[in-house]
């Protein structure tokens, strides 16, 4: 089933400013942090990370990592899959992901 596609901006115009503001939230790092782990890139629901926050809220943190550039999101209707942009964030900003990734998973914990 193909799903519509939810554009972030294109790889030469992710901001380093708009990443630095995702990156700051928390919940947003602990999701980052997972997927810069998981070197098979696959494709990820969104409720298959363990964060303790409302469907709401996560809506809006998906959402904010999809608009810096971070994420691509898949609708499907009555689910949505994320997929890191490994290749486009390395090209932009070499050793970001080997920096979440290297953050142990307590480290971005909500406090």
């Amino acid at each position: 089933m193909a799903g519509k596609h939810l554009v972030g901006p294109e790889a030469d115009a992710l901001d380093l400013g708009a990443v630095l503001r995702a990156l700051a939230d928390e919940h947003r790092r602990a999701v980052m942090t997972e997927l810069a782990a998981d070197r098979s890139d696959s494709e990820r629901g969104c409720n298959s990370f363990d964060l303790p926050i409302s469907k709401q809220t996560q809506t809006h943190h998906f959402r904010a990592l999809r608009e810096a550039g971070l994420i691509d999101e898949i609708d499907y209707g009555n689910r949505k899959g994320i997929r890191l942009r490994r290749a486009d964030i390395e090209r932009k900003f070499p050793g970001l992901l080997a920096l979440l990734g290297a953050e142990s998973p307590g480290d971005t914990a909500p406090r």
